[in-house]
């Protein structure tokens, strides 16, 4: 039976390399400047660089944290506190190398939009614990989604399922706050002229969709109440705030992540973050210092924050990104890059946290390069049945039948890791 009840998945979108923080390749310095060897890189296809492009060695220096040992970049003191509360799987691999195809597929379990978010399939497999919020929200603390509401759709599946996005700043959803007078009565009467028309046509055609309106109507009314209670960081402690890094009205990666603790706490089943900008095709120790800053300490807060309040054993926190960076330097004078990356599909990091995953464990390796995986792979679908077997879901049997066909998140593929499992 899994263990977690929900899931918080921080999304580094853009991908993280995986070389600079989290998998430590010393060797690759000795080749700086110099093509890999034609036997390692073989025929694959890169989207920006040549496979004859030179090395590129570790850009921040290691440094070992906790009882584990784990080794990580000096660019991430804060995620080093919490180091042994972890589990690092740095055998990732995927089937996309472009943006918006990998970011769908980590969620869909397929490239192209139109299929069931992996949020969608959990809400479809366990339900709402929560009337008086979306039980699947969605935040974003960048400059834009490569795949866009793709990766959080729920396709084919009814579309109660599907996120709700909410804003960084202001009310969290538009319009939540009623005009100037009209009362909470008035609102009422009108929701309910307005259901009884929806419930007659509902029974005369039988639409799903329907439903899903009138139950949208619904819980637009109750969110009035809900969601300003929510995002009133008022009542957090200043010692939580500091802890997170949160300016109460400022709007931030910190924000996101301390409004994820609290949405959980009410009973949200998936809170998806993502933080856009990590695509460093030029300059990847300023993007990834600057992207660190913004990230470290509140996604370490995090960790421990649902630690200290009971609430790890029950919540999965993910985090990464979409594919990882190439061993290989990009170098552009026409683009006007340097010293940068380019996307590595092959092999990366990710971690993950609570939820029965193990804690102070490293699964996987690649070979002295970075550039291939030499222990232990494991694929997005495998990582997708793992996500769904910790939540107590049989990601063979959670299926839904659509266009004659019994379809589900890791489509024909997928096997649960059953050594990250604690």
């Amino acid at each position: 039976v899994g263990k977690a009840k929900a899931v918080i998945h921080l999304f580094m979108s853009g991908a993280p390399s995986q070389l600079d923080l989290f998998d430590n390749k010393p060797a690759l310095t000795k080749y700086e400047g110099k093509p890999l060897p034609k036997e390692i890189v073989g025929e694959q296809r890169f989207a920006f660089i040549r496979p004859d492009s030179g090395a590129m060695g570790p850009r921040f220096k290691f440094v070992k944290h906790g009882r584990s040992g784990t080794e990580l970049a000096e660019v991430l003191p804060h995620l080093g506190k919490v180091v042994d509360e972890l589990c690092f799987i740095k055998s990732v691999h995927t089937d996309q190398f472009n943006h918006a195809p990998a970011q769908i597929f980590f969620n869909t379990g397929f490239s192209q939009p139109g299929r069931p978010s992996l949020g969608s399939w959990v809400l479809y497999g366990l339900g709402a614990e929560t009337a008086n919020l979306p039980a699947f929200v969605v935040m974003s603390t960048g400059s834009g989604i490569s795949g866009g509401s793709a990766n959080w759709s729920s396709g084919f599946l009814p579309s109660t399922y599907t996120g709700v996005r909410f804003r960084n700043t202001g009310d969290p959803i538009l319009n939540v706050t009623s005009p100037k007078g009209i009362s909470p009565e008035m609102q009422r009467d009108s929701l309910e002229l307005i259901n009884t028309l929806n419930q007659r046509q509902l029974d005369n055609i039988g639409d799903p969709e329907i439903a899903t309106r009138m139950a949208s109507y619904e819980m637009a009314f109750r969110l009035q109440a809900s969601a300003p209670d929510l995002i009133d960081l008022r009542q957090e402690s200043q010692k939580t705030l500091d802890l997170y890094g949160v300016e109460p009205e400022k709007p931030s990666f910190a924000r996101a992540c301390l409004l994820a603790r609290r949405m959980v706490e009410r009973g949200v089943r998936f809170v998806n973050i993502y933080n856009e900008g990590w695509d460093a095709h030029s300059d990847v120790v300023g993007n990834h210092k600057k992207n660190c800053l913004a990230t470290d300490r509140a996604s370490a807060a995090l960790v421990s924050d649902l630690k200290q309040r009971g609430l790890l054993d029950s919540t999965l926190v993910i985090w990464g990104g979409e594919f990882g960076r190439t061993p290989m330097v990009e170098a552009n004078p026409v683009l006007g890059r340097t010293l940068g990356r380019d996307h590595h599909p092959t092999a990366y990091t990710m971690w993950f946290a609570g939820g029965g995953m193990k804690k102070g464990f490293t699964y996987g390796a690649t070979d002295e390069l970075g550039y291939h995986i030499t222990e232990k792979p494991v694929h997005i679908h495998d990582l997708q049945a793992t996500i769904l077997h910790c939540l107590g879901l049989e990601h063979e049997r959670l299926t839904y039948r659509y266009a004659g066909r019994d379809f589900r998140l890791t489509d024909v593929h997928g096997k649960v890791v059953q050594e990250v499992l604690a």
